[in-house]
């Protein structure tokens, strides 16, 4: 039976936030205890933060490591998971959900083949005892795409799937309801004006003669599963009641304080994205999660495209928010484990988990220092 003593940290806890030490035993905390102390044979852990391993909802990363330039698909999926898996347990994250692009948007297949790779790859990593995180799929079905059905259903019982969104980026509404700013994001990728008009009229049209059916075939699909639904890039109140009435639990980056409004009184979780926390706003030009914050209207941080933001984030919400440290380290931990109805992990306390972190501050700059999980040093 394995057996550690955290010591001499400051515990991250449910509600507040104490000096002592955690006992570990067989990957479970078996022990809490308040004081300075540092019993026999415990790793001091220097007067550190001591939190509960953090939990991604919905992180892009993966594909970066898959299709790392305009073209370019890497050889290897095992060694691109890998890669992936050292940045996620680097920014303290335990458990990940790799959120796939379910829809091509264009003919080049690169998105069907990293969601038929990257599950492939997980279970190899996984079975090799690879992985530094616990790593599980959380679905982005794009229903305005002419493939995500075709693309969906194959994966929709698969074990490791823990979330599916329903997503539409079609321009001129939800995220991209500014025109300008979807013209602006798509100038990035080298497209001319020309190229631009062409790819906003195909999105515009496809959207007429998908989003409604593959909305309906997604939810078909999803609902006999019991997995979690979430709605993406809410605007108005209307798009928060649609998601509502169709099982819709968790609505990911409302782009409005109205959306993010009518989501708090639809019993929604609010999950928003901690670059834009740490930035100060959207890149997109929507709503500020500082400004949902203030107005109790936060309840999750993903660190979308940016793993390290979610520790940033944290600080950010309790410096300069003022969320006691405990509240904002559950963004992060124990509100995203509800969310997913992950009753073993997310917070230190006894019987929970052993996913754990030490953080020490760098001047103005946390700093992860060591990841445990399930009691084992990953990090």
């Amino acid at each position: 039976m394995s057996e550690q003593i955290l010591a001499n940290a400051k515990l991250v806890l449910k509600d507040r936030v104490v000096e002592g030490h955690v006992l570990v035993r067989s990957g479970r905390i078996e022990d809490i205890a308040e004081g300075r102390q540092i019993p026999v044979g415990a790793q001091d852990m220097g007067g550190d933060y001591l939190l509960p391993g953090f939990i991604e909802l919905h992180t892009d990363n993966m594909e970066k490591h898959f299709n790392p330039r305009p073209g370019v698909m890497w050889p290897s999926s095992l060694a691109a998971i890998l890669a992936h898996d050292i940045q996620i347990a680097g920014a303290g994250i335990t458990t990940v959900l790799d959120a796939i692009c379910v829809g091509e948007y264009n003919a080049n297949q690169m998105r069907r083949h990293i969601l038929v790779e990257s599950i492939a790859a997980v279970k190899e990593a996984a079975g090799h005892n690879l992985l530094r995180a616990e790593h599980l799929f959380h679905m982005r079905c794009e229903v305005s795409d002419e493939g995500v059905e075709d693309m969906f259903r194959p994966y929709a019982d698969e074990p490791l799937v823990h979330l599916v969104s329903l997503m539409d980026h079609t321009p001129g509404q939800r995220q991209w309801r500014n025109m300008e700013a979807f013209k602006k994001f798509y100038k990035l990728e080298k497209l001319s004006e020309e190229e631009l008009e062409v790819e906003m009229a195909g999105r515009i049209s496809a959207q007429k003669q998908f989003a409604e059916k593959h909305r309906k075939a997604i939810l078909d699909l999803a609902r006999p599963l019991n997995l979690p639904l979430a709605s993406h890039d809410d605007t108005t109140v209307e798009h928060v009641v649609e998601g509502h009435a169709d099982g819709v639990t968790i609505s990911e980056f409302p782009t409005t304080l109205e959306a993010a409004r009518a989501a708090r009184s639809a019993g929604m979780g609010i999950v928003m994205g901690a670059p834009n926390v740490v930035r100060g706003g959207s890149h997109s030009g929507n709503v500020s999660a500082l400004e949902l914050a203030k107005e109790g209207l936060l309840d999750a941080l993903s660190s979308d495209y940016m793993p390290t933001s979610l520790l940033q984030a944290v600080f950010v919400l309790h410096e300069s928010v003022g969320l006691p440290l405990s509240n904002a380290v559950a963004t992060v931990s124990a509100n995203p484990a509800a969310m997913l109805r992950m009753k073993d992990r997310g917070e230190i306390a006894v019987g929970k988990r052993a996913d754990l972190i030490q953080v020490r501050k760098a001047g103005a700059t946390p700093v992860v220092r060591q990841v445990w999980r399930e009691g084992q040093r990953v990090l």
